[in-house]
Formats: structure tokens, sequence, C-alpha cells
């Protein structure tokens, strides 16, 4: 009985280890600075456009995880030639949940490509200045949700927001051909009820004037 449960169990460990080795490892970066280490990344792989993220910042000084960052520390992200700067959260309350040490800047990232987390200040009295970008050793590029959105492909909010960009004008200028024509319209049947009203006048005239004429006649001949 204890051969066969060793049996399976070996069967068991076998089966596991290739999932294990398969597993993706996550895409971040670590660094050394004297005694503090930072490990840099995002929070949620892949990252994907259009969903919420984080820049996770994992820290350690002199081997222990740092746990009472305060405001010394700043982090901004950069996309293009646009940055904005993001608050720097704890993702963790000691004996409660979560990793001492793992802290989050929260974001969503709109645009699939490239965005490069620089964090600057102070990290237990020492002076940090640090950029982080992808690449190899470093973290993934956001990419687009299309990839693996399935059975149909949406667009993405940056994809509709480009296509109403695009469109706008255009629906703008029909606007302006319209009300142009509209005013075309309006000054022409302006002008053909002028017209007509003169034309009732001459003709009220005409009218009063044969009336006149037929009256003074039949008094000659009375």
């Amino acid at each position: 009985m204890i051969k066969r449960t060793c049996i399976v169990a070996a069967l068991g460990v076998a089966v596991l280890l290739p999932l294990v080795a398969a597993s993706p490892a996550l895409a971040h970066e670590g660094r050394k600075l004297g005694d503090l280490e930072m490990e840099v990344g995002w929070g949620t792989e892949p990252a994907l456009s259009g969903q919420m993220n984080s820049a996770l910042l994992l820290l350690t000084h002199d081997g222990q995880p740092v746990v009472d960052l305060s405001d010394t520390l700043e982090f901004e992200v950069t996309f293009g030639n646009q940055t904005q700067t993001f608050p720097i959260e704890p993702f963790f309350e000691q004996g409660e949940f979560g990793t001492p040490g793992d802290y989050r800047a929260w974001f969503i990232p709109t645009r699939p490509g490239d965005y490069r987390f620089h964090f600057f200040g102070t990290i237990d009295g020492e002076d940090v200045d640090e950029t982080f970008k992808p690449g190899p050793g470093g973290f993934e590029e956001v990419d687009s949700p299309q990839s693996i959105q399935f059975p149909v492909q949406d667009p993405s909010t940056g994809e509709l927001a480009a296509r109403i960009d695009r469109e706008v004008p255009r629906i703008n200028d029909q606007i302006d051909a319209a009300n142009t024509s509209a005013r075309s319209a309006s000054d022409d049947a302006s002008s053909a009820t002028t017209f007509a009203i003169g034309g009732i006048a001459v003709g009220g005239v005409a009218l009063a004037v044969a009336v006149v004429t037929l009256v003074s006649t039949r008094r000659k001949r009375a």
C-alpha cells in the first residue's frame, strides 16, 4: 500500500513539474542600490490597454521589506511625450494581507505601447532616481486586449475615441452644409412669399380698377 502511494505521488510530481516549468515568469526588473533592492513591473500581467493596472514596486532594505514608505518617494509614468504622476500606495497590511514591501501606483494605460516608470525621492533616507522601461530584462509593453478577445474583437476605447475624432469634422461639415441649404431654402421661400404677396396686391388693384370701370360704364348707360 505504501509502495503504491509513493508511486502515485511520484507520478503526480512528474505531471506537475512540466506545468510549473511552463508557467510564465513575471516580467519584472530588479535593481540593487547599495543595501536597497527594487523590483519593478506591472501589477497585472499581461498588461492590456483600457484596463485598470498598476506600477508594482517591491522594496527591501538591508534584506528586510520596507513597510514604512511615506510620501518621500514619487512616481511618474511616461508614454511618448506625455508624463503624469500618480500616488504610491501600500498593497499590504502587516499581519492582514499582501506581501510586506509591495507598493502600487494605480492607473489605466489607455494605449498599447511603451510605458516608462520613474521613481525619485528617498527611501529610508537613501536618494533614489531610477527609470524602468520595457525590454530584455525589464517589464512588458502594454498590449491591445483584442489579441485575446473571443468570439468578437471589439474596438478599444482609444480606437473609438480616434474614430470619433475623425468623424466629428465630417459631421460638422455636413451640419454646416445642411444649415446653408436650409438658409438658402428659407431665402427662396421668403422671396416666393414676397412675390406672391406682390402678385396678390397687383391682382387686387386690377380688380378694383375693373369694378370701378364697370360701375362707371353702367351709370353712363343709365
